[in-house]
């Protein structure tokens, strides 16, 4: 989900919000990234059954997926993560998916579900996890003052690279799977 790696790709999409508004807008993304993040917890399964995907179908994209995320987080271009700006609110994309609810977080989360974790503590460490990025999300003006853009920047990196190592684990572990079989 990173929060931290977020921070200054939200703040320049809700520069265009109104002030008042802003606090309201995240509140609303945050809970639609929740929304997102509860229903690919309950039907996420079916709907890769029905499309007839592998568990190692799902490690390997997710791994290049989440690869792809880091290596703009620790090299970033011209472009933002959150792509093209959109002129006025923001409504559902960028902030809630793909920021919060995005395809690393989705993948992750159906992995661990097939992985023979128990739905109610995986449905647990998922709330909480979403909890302390909505607590990071909600503090990111004060955190950016805090931290500053090289502040930001540092985590954004230092982030990039555990997502790295997190990514190449996933890919390894579903080729490992794939010729196992």
């Amino acid at each position: 989900m990173d929060p931290l790696g977020n921070i200054p790709v939200f703040l320049s999409v809700l520069k265009a919000v109104p002030s008042e508004r802003r606090r309201r807008v995240l509140l609303r993304e945050i809970a639609f990234a929740y929304g997102v993040l509860l229903v690919f917890f309950l039907i996420g399964d079916y709907i890769l059954q029905f499309l007839g995907l592998q568990e190692e179908a799902v490690s390997i994209a997710g791994g290049i997926v989440l690869f792809l995320i880091a290596l703009r987080m620790i090299f970033p271009g011209e472009r933002p993560l959150a792509g093209d700006a959109l002129e006025g609110e923001p409504f559902l994309v960028p902030l809630a998916i793909p920021l919060i609810a995005g395809p690393s977080a989705l993948a992750t989360l159906l992995l661990l579900q097939r992985s023979g974790s128990s739905r109610e503590g995986l449905l647990l460490a998922m709330t909480i996890a979403w909890m302390a990025s909505a607590i990071l999300l909600l503090s990111s003006t004060f955190l950016y003052r805090l931290l500053r853009e090289r502040g930001l920047i540092a985590v954004e990196r230092l982030m990039g690279m555990l997502l790295v190592m997190v990514a190449v684990q996933m890919l390894l572990n579903g080729i490992g799977a794939f010729l196992g079989r």
